[in-house]
C-alpha cells in the first residue's frame, strides 16, 4: 500500500505544473500511457486470442510518457506532443488492425485535445493539430495496406465496440477535465474581481 502511495505521489509531482492547461495535458498523456499496457488484455477478453498487433502500441508509450517531461521545458511543445502522440498511435493502430477495427475514430479525441490544450492566442497550434487528424482520417483511410492480423465478422465488431466505447470514454474524461480547468479559472478571475471591488 505504501509503495502504490508514493508512485501515486510520483506520478501527481510529475504531472505537476504551475500552467493549469499544461498539467491537464500532462494527466491526459499519463492517463493515456498507463491504460496502454491493459489494452492487449481487453483485446483477449472481448474480441479475439490474437492480440500480437496490440503489443506493437507499445512503441508509443514513451512519447505519451514523455509530455510532461516536455512541457516542463517547452510548454507549447509539451501540449503540442499529447495530440501528436495521439495521432501517430492511431495512425499505427490502424494499419496494425485494419480499417474494420473502427480504430480511427481516436482521431476525434486527437483532434478534441489539439483543440483544448492551447490559448485562444494560440489557436494556429489548434487548428494545425486538428486539421493533422482531420487529414490523417480523409488521405489515410483505406490506404494503410493489409492488417496484422484478419479477424471474423464477428471480432471486427467487438473490435469496433470496445474502440468506440474507450475513445468515447476518452473524449469525455478530456471534457470533464478541460471543464474543471475553466471552472478554476472562472473562480479565480471572480474572485479577483470581487478583490478590486472591495
Amino acid at each position: 500500500m505504501l509503495a502504490l502511495d508514493q508512485m501515486t505521489g510520483a506520478l501527481r509531482r510529475y504531472a505537476d505544473h504551475k500552467d493549469a492547461r499544461v498539467q491537464a495535458a500532462n494527466v491526459v498523456a499519463l492517463l493515456v500511457a498507463s491504460n496502454q499496457p491493459f489494452y492487449p488484455l481487453y483485446l483477449y477478453w472481448f474480441v479475439a486470442d490474437d492480440v500480437t498487433p496490440a503489443l506493437f502500441t507499445f512503441f508509443s508509450t514513451p512519447f505519451f510518457l514523455a509530455v510532461p517531461a516536455l512541457a516542463r521545458k517547452h510548454a507549447v511543445a509539451g501540449r503540442a506532443l499529447l495530440p501528436l502522440a495521439g495521432i501517430g498511435n492511431t495512425i499505427l493502430c490502424a494499419w496494425l488492425f485494419g480499417v474494420k477495427s473502427a480504430v480511427e475514430v481516436f482521431y476525434i479525441p486527437c483532434a478534441v485535445i489539439a483543440l483544448l490544450v492551447f490559448r485562444p492566442q494560440e489557436r494556429l497550434f489548434s487548428f494545425m493539430l486538428a486539421g493533422m487528424a482531420f487529414g490523417a482520417y480523409l488521405l489515410l483511410d483505406g490506404g494503410y495496406g493489409v492488417p496484422m492480423v484478419s479477424y471474423s465478422a464477428d471480432e471486427y465488431a467487438a473490435l469496433a465496440r470496445l474502440n468506440g466505447l474507450s475513445a468515447a470514454m476518452l473524449t469525455g474524461f478530456v471534457a470533464l477535465l478541460f471543464s474543471n480547468v475553466m471552472d478554476k479559472a472562472e473562480g479565480s478571475g471572480k474572485a479577483a474581481g470581487d478583490n478590486k471591488s472591495g
